[in-house]
């Protein structure tokens, strides 16, 4: 730290020299006159000020970043026992939808043979009311039938008894 802050120092001291703030003359005798020594004290003071400015501001963002992390990791605390919470939810309706999910497949196993069975019963009833249907059909017109031959034997019954009434008649 004490080598960046003579970087600091020297780049400070380079650019008020191009500013024109410090002449950098020494005199022949190679010490600093008056004038270049209270200047190099002010550009050390404002040095010095920039530096603890500086500091008071890493401070203050050190600060800031560390506040940010105290709220992250209470976020993050608050965020895993959402987390288990939600886990301890899903764990007994999990076990629930599966036995139901395995009832109704067994169901289903079972219901696919009596839906055969229900077909087979049904097309086997089709036939039988169709077969009921056919011989009642038949019985209907033997029922005509037999009332037809009943109807003609009474006629033709009745006109006999009338012709052997008639001859009977005659004969008298």
């Amino acid at each position: 730290m004490m080598q960046t802050q003579r970087q600091a120092y020297e780049q400070q001291q380079q650019a008020l020299t191009q500013s024109g703030q410090i002449s950098g003359s020494l005199s022949f005798n190679g010490t600093l006159t008056k004038e270049d020594e209270e200047m190099s004290k002010s550009a050390l003071s404002t040095f010095r000020a920039k530096e603890e400015e500086i500091e008071k501001k890493k401070l203050e963002v050190r600060e800031r970043v560390q506040a940010h992390l105290g709220r992250i990791e209470e976020e993050s605390r608050r965020l895993s026992t959402i987390r288990e919470e939600l886990e301890a939810l899903t764990d007994p309706t999990k076990k629930e939808v599966s036995l139901v999910r395995k009832k109704i497949d067994s169901v289903n196993k079972d219901l696919k043979p009596l839906g055969q069975t229900c077909q087979k019963k049904e097309k086997e009833y089709k036939e039988a009311l169709e077969a009921f249907n056919d011989k009642n059909k038949e019985k209907v017109q033997l029922i005509t039938r037999l009332m037809e031959l009943v109807s003609e034997s009474e006629r033709l019954r009745m006109k006999k008894l009338e012709e052997l009434s008639k001859s009977v008649e005659t004969i008298r």
